[in-house]
């Protein structure tokens, strides 16, 4: 009776799953290490190495006022660091969500995923545990890196108080929401890890330079400005900037927000529907 009943709880085992998946990562210190070191290496070298704004304030010919209105135009800020530093943060995301996908071919290949399968925990709690998981890690090593920002001199926007934090990890919850269910979709099926990184590989450098992650989209091809239009990265990363570095548009914010919010809702949906038919032994 008490099997049948935990059979029909959608939430039957989802935080020992989700557990599961985080001690993989916690409980591994080389590995801990490094998902925690590698933001910092991106923020303290790319970060400071790709500085636009030394091209014109380093330039005696250009005045420095001149310099700084070019750069408010260009990026919204006079600072590039600042600009980039926070497109970071949804490259943080992006790149830690890529992974998940990866733990169901294991978990497949190792013959846990089949064990799992044979117990009365559903099939959409293994699939959102992956999903949780990759979450949790995504806002962590973003809380880093952008702790690390202000660190080295992070600009804060006129409208910033510390209560935009909230909305800044509600934008990158919903970001890391939908792109892990994205990513374990299309893993869903799949018994070899070198299809899964093909994937990752093909789709990485496409979402993050097709977003106004480390370049405005207004200077872009108009047809890749209506690629940006529609990759969830550039909402993320405008809502982000907005909360942060920039005078807040309330309109703007609120569109960014419902956005992120149906493409989150939309594949999360998705990927437990398609977890009940084709997630299978």
């Amino acid at each position: 009776m008490t099997q049948n009943s935990n059979s029909k709880n959608p939430l039957h085992g989802l935080w020992a799953l989700t557990n599961r998946e985080l001690k993989k990562w916690y409980k591994n210190p080389y590995l801990f290490i490094l998902s925690i070191i590698q933001p910092l290496i991106w923020m303290g070298l790319f970060g400071r190495a790709m500085n636009l704004s030394a091209i014109f304030t380093n330039n005696p010919q250009i005045p420095q006022q001149f310099a700084q209105q070019i750069m408010r135009q260009t990026f919204g800020t006079a600072d590039y660091f600042s600009y980039m530093s926070v497109g970071i943060l949804s490259f943080v995301v992006l790149f830690t969500t890529m992974f998940s996908g990866m733990s169901i071919v294991w978990d497949r290949r190792l013959g846990f995923l089949n064990k799992v399968l044979s117990t009365p925990v559903a099939r959409g709690s293994i699939l959102m545990s992956k999903v949780l998981s990759a979450v949790i890690r995504s806002l962590l090593q973003a809380a880093i890196v952008l702790g690390f920002a202000f660190v080295l001199g992070l600009t804060l926007g006129p409208d910033f108080t510390p209560l935009n934090l909230l909305g800044v990890f509600g934008a990158l919850f919903l970001i890391s929401l939908g792109l892990s269910s994205i990513f374990i979709l299309i893993a869903i099926r799949s018994t070899r890890w070198e299809t899964q990184m093909a994937v990752m590989n093909l789709l990485n450098l496409p979402l993050l330079f097709a977003s106004n992650a480390l370049f405005p989209t207004s200077l872009m091809p108009d047809w890749l400005q209506a690629v940006a239009k529609v990759n969830p990265i550039t909402y993320a990363t405008d809502a982000t900037r907005q909360l942060i570095l920039y005078p807040i548009d309330m309109t703007t914010l609120i569109f960014d927000f419902t956005y992120l919010s149906v493409f989150a809702v939309v594949f999360t949906v998705i990927g437990i529907l398609l977890s009940w038919r084709y997630l299978s032994r």
